[in-house]
This record gives C-alpha cells, sequence and structure tokens, in this order.
C-alpha cells in the first residue's frame, strides 16, 4: 500500500489542541491496523525544545533516543500506546541548519538557495524518506502555530506541493466561538480562515470546528455553504471531560468512515477488540464515583498546567487502573515559602513534587517533603522531586545543617546533590543533559519500586544534570534514607525511599512513558498507597 498522508493544520488561534487531534485521527487509524506513525513540525528557530521556558511551551517531553520535542509528543504516545523517534519531529532549526550546512557543502553549487524549491524540496524528502523508512500505510502530519504565521508558511506550501504528487487529505482544525452578549456560535472567524487557507492553495477536506458545546445544526449549514464542504465533513469537537473521548466521538460521526472513503480503502473495517479495549480504559477515567482522593502537586511552574502535563495524565491513567475518584491540587511551591504548608496540605492525602530547574520556589518544595514525612502522607518524587527529597532528609534526619544542592547553593557544606563529572566539560545548553532512556537495577526485593516494577532491571527517561552526590550515600542510608536502585554500574542512585511510611522517588520521569493503556508503576504505587491510608 502507497503510504498515504493526512495534514492537520489550524486556524484562527493557538491552543486549539491539535495535538489532540492529530493523536485521535491516528489511534483510529490504528483501530482499523493501519501502520501510522506523525510528524510534527514547529517553525521556531530552536534546533529543539530543551532550552524553551515550559511556561511560554508547556513541557519539554523526552523520547528514548534522547530527543526534547514538543509536548504533543507525550499526547501521540499516550494515544498510541508506542515510543516515538526524533526522526518524527522537525523544527524550523534543524531544517534551516541542514540546509545552510548543504550549501556549505557544494551540494548546491551553481544555484541561488531559495524558500522555494530547496527548502520545500527538502521537507518533502524528509516526509517521503520517514513514510518510507518505517514502512507506513498512514503520516499524520501536525503543522504547529497558525495559518497565517510567517514561522509556518513555507512548511504549508511543502505540504500543498506534496499533494500534488501523493494522497494527501487537509484537515483544518477551527475555532467557533460563543459570543454571551448574544448566546449565539460565531461562524465569521473560520470563515475568514478558510479563505485564508484557499489564497495559499489548498481547499481543506475536513473542518474541524473546536466548540463549548455541541455545534448547532444551522451552524454547520452555513459553513458547508460557505466552504463548499459536505455537511458530513464539518465535524465538532466540543469541550470534554478527557480527551481520550476524542477518537470515539469521531467515529461517532461517521469521521472515520469519511476519511477512509477519501482515501479508496472503503473495505477496511474497525478492529472491534481495539475499540473495545480502548472504551474501557476511557470509561474506567472519567467515571467519578466513590470516594474523593485528594493529590498535591507542589511545583515551579503550575500556573500554566501543560508544564506537568505528563504527570497529570500519569495520576489519571493510575486513578482509572485502580478506580480512584480523584482530585489535583496545584500549588506553586513559591507560597509554600510565606505560609505553613499545614495550610495548604492539611486536607491532602498525598504529595508529588515534579522535575524543574532553577533556585526558585526551591525551599518551598522542601517544606512539602518534609510535611509529608513527618505526617506520613504517601509522598512520590519525580526528578528534581528526588533531589530534594534528599536535601530534606540530609537537613532534617541527619543533621546536616544547610544541606543543598550545589544548583542552588555552590557554596554548601553537604553538597548532597552535585553536578553530575560528565557535566563539568559542557560549555553548550541543548541537548547535553543526561537524557533518554536508561537502565537501572533494582536492588532490595522488599522495596517499593521492585514491588512497582515486579523485576529487577528497569528502564525509564531521564532529563537532568545533578544526582545524588555518592559520599554522602553510608550516612543517609544509616539515618534511614534507602537507596533500593541505581544505575547498572552502580555509580549513579536511581530511586530512594523512606525507611517509614509510603515515600519513594526516583531520578528519572516514568510519567513520560505512563499510558492510558499501561500506567506508571511508581504511579500506580502511589495511589495505592493514597488509597490505602485514607
Amino acid at each position: 500500500m502507497q503510504t498515504k498522508f493526512v495534514v492537520v493544520l489550524g486556524s484562527i488561534m493557538s491552543g486549539l489542541g491539535k495535538g489532540v487531534v492529530s493523536s485521535s485521527i491516528m489511534k483510529i487509524l490504528d483501530m482499523y491496523d493501519f501502520k501510522v506513525l506523525p510528524i510534527k513540525f514547529d517553525g521556531y528557530l530552536n534546533y529543539d525544545c530543551g532550552t524553551m521556558n515550559p511556561y511560554r511551551h508547556g513541557e519539554v517531553f523526552v523520547l528514548d533516543d534522547k530527543g526534547e520535542v514538543d509536548m504533543d509528543f507525550g499526547t501521540y504516545e499516550r494515544f498510541l500506546n508506542r515510543s516515538l523517534t526524533s526522526s518524527s519531529s522537525i523544527t524550523g532549526g534543524k531544517l534551516f541548519g541542514e540546509i545552510i550546512e548543504k550549501e556549505r557543502k557544494g551540494e548546491y553549487l551553481g544555484e541561488d538557495v531559495q524558500v522555494i524549491p530547496h527548502l520545500t524540496n527538502e521537507i518533502q524528502q524528509k516526509v517521503k524518506n520517514f513514510a518510507a523508512k518505517n514502512k507506513l500505510d498512514f503520516v499524520v502530519i501536525e503543522v504547529g502555530g497558525t495559518v497565517g504565521d510567517l514561522e509556518n508558511g513555507y512548511f504549508i506550501e511543502a505540504m500543498r506541493q506534496l499533494s500534488l504528487k501523493e494522497q494527501v487529505v487537509f484537515i483544518d482544525v477551527t475555532y467557533i466561538p460563543r459570543l454571551k452578549t448574544v448566546g449565539e456560535q460565531k461562524t465569521k472567524p473560520t470563515q475568514s480562515a478558510f479563505r485564508a487557507l484557499m489564497a495559499v492553495g489548498i481547499n481543506p477536506d475536513f473542518l474541524i470546528c473546536r466548540t463549548d458545546g455541541e455545534m448547532d445544526e444551522n451552524i454547520k449549514r452555513k459553513l458547508s455553504m460557505f466552504t463548499s464542504l459536505a455537511e458530513d465533513r464539518i465535524i465538532n469537537d466540543p469541550d470534554m471531560d478527557s480527551p481520550y473521548q476524542l477518537p470515539l466521538y469521531l467515529i461517532n460521526q461517521k469521521f472515520d468512515r469519511i476519511l477512509l472513503h477519501s482515501f479508496d480503502a472503503d473495505n477496511k473495517r474497525i478492529n472491534l477488540n481495539k475499540l473495545k479495549r480502548w472504551n474501557e480504559n476511557v470509561d474506567n477515567i472519567i467515571r467519578k464515583d466513590g470516594k474523593k482522593f485528594t493529590v498535591a502537586v507542589v511545583g515551579k511552574y503550575v500556573e500554566l498546567k501543560d508544564s506537568y502535563v505528563s504527570v497529570k495524565e500519569a495520576l489519571m491513567h493510575a486513578a482509572g487502573r485502580l478506580s480512584v475518584n480523584l482530585d489535583v491540587k496545584w500549588i506553586e511551591s513559591e507560597l509554600l515559602e510565606r505560609n505553613s504548608p499545614e495550610e495548604s496540605l492539611k486536607d491532602v492525602d498525598g504529595v508529588i513534587v515534579p522535575g524543574g530547574f532553577g533556585k526558585r520556589g526551591i525551599e518551598g518544595m522542601i517544606s512539602a517533603i518534609k510535611y509529608a514525612r513527618e505526617n506520613k502522607l504517601p509522598y512520590l518524587g519525580l526528578c528534581l522531586g528526588m533531589q530534594l527529597m534528599t536535601v530534606e532528609f540530609a537537613r532534617n534526619a541527619c543533621n546536616m545543617k544547610g544541606a543543598n544542592s550545589t544548583e542552588f547553593n555552590a557554596d554548601t557544606k553537604y553538597n548532597v546533590i552535585d553536578i553530575l563529572p560528565s557535566q563539568l566539560s559542557v560549555t553548550q545548553k541543548g541537548g547535553t543533559m543526561r537524557l533518554g532512556s536508561w537502565e537501572m537495577v533494582i536492588s532490595d526485593k522488599n522495596s517499593i519500586a521492585f514491588a512497582s516494577y515486579g523485576k529487577k532491571s528497569v528502564s525509564e527517561r531521564h532529563r537532568h544534570r545533578y544526582e545524588l552526590n555518592n559520599k554522602f550515600r553510608s550516612i543517609l542510608n544509616k539515618n534511614g534514607l534507602k537507596i533500593t536502585a541505581t544505575t547498572r554500574d552502580g555509580k549513579l542512585v536511581e530511586i530512594i525511599e523512606w525507611k517509614d511510611g509510603f515515600g519513594v522517588a526516583t531520578q528519572a520521569h516514568p510519567e513520560l512513558k505512563s499510558r492510558i493503556e499501561q500506567p506508571a508503576p511508581l504511579f500506580l504505587s502511589f495511589l495505592k498507597a493514597v488509597k490505602s491510608r485514607k
């Protein structure tokens, strides 16, 4: 079967959920047993997401192969239930860097190197090579940004050119606002955006309309008239309890059958076992019955929830599997530096401290960890959350006054967290941390870690520059902080646990591999402890 392409564009505004739409389309194609993978284009001139501020861009998602990519890759993996590679990520920085490198090597001798055809040809070749290498039936291509942005205009042009040679379906994700003053949904912004796409030579095959409720039928008829699309190609995407509901919602609108018809694939039938399994998992996640449990996530970037989207999703996956009615309480760590942690944490059933960088809010996180330990609240630390669990224990259980990480205090007497030796010679920030999938060995069969994973050797993804300082291992262990997992050579600490109560932290980011069909083991154990304590 020749590879077919689905190009997902966004119009009017950013933040409409193109990643969820693209993921839902891939999930549907997967339910039909097609081999499908994504490509995500981002127009920024960064090489990757590694140096971006989570307040501006959301979390940096890390792949097994060390790729630091857009947060949409987390959505792709969670829907597809498979790990992706950096070859799915194309950025403006990568493209321009490769074009300039080729020009310097003399590959364009005698030519004026231009956006068209050189850059657009490069993009098309990348897309086709990706499809051929992975032997794909479908590639779903998400174009970051909004139609009309300078940053993605050349990529959209490349997709137009691709459609002249290959089977391509264009999907425009748009927004239908409802004005409170009149209580009516308005189509004018979408009409203007559709004309803008037509002006660059693209006639979308589908409109997927984000709304704050069901789309009125007269709105669908109006859009059909202005866009020349049949009404069944104008698809509603209302706000839902969970993004995992969207594939089933699209199927209920017969989007799957119309999409396959566009590619002359009407003979394909959905895999009912896959459909049933997805239905069951989604039902478990959106179910909100029984006793409610509250988990506090104490972080540095909680004003933008997308900064911790993988943590939130991992909690939802585990809660669904355990039938836990879960409420997540987001706490800005700086607030705990000004107020007693008891004010914010007295009504919670467990505490999570996620990853992060920089000194701001650190003492607030440490106070939350101390409160959890002393009050025997279940605690889960992730990356920075493990480092600060070490700092708190050193200060308050080992009498190391002023213990700290050299990231926050280079002159501390007790540098229980210190920079990785491999980082001392690093001069560039991008792509230089300890990244990607690393194996860890669980040494204690009586540990939370072993009970969670059920095996001795496991692999999780990492993103850090600092580690537990080995010269303090003995005194920490003597006072009750157990080291239960290390790297295979024993040089780096991977998991630590309190001797008393449920307290576990890992240098890894297990949330990055959590899926609706395969919840992260440490998150499952954490919620089991929360549920048991209640």
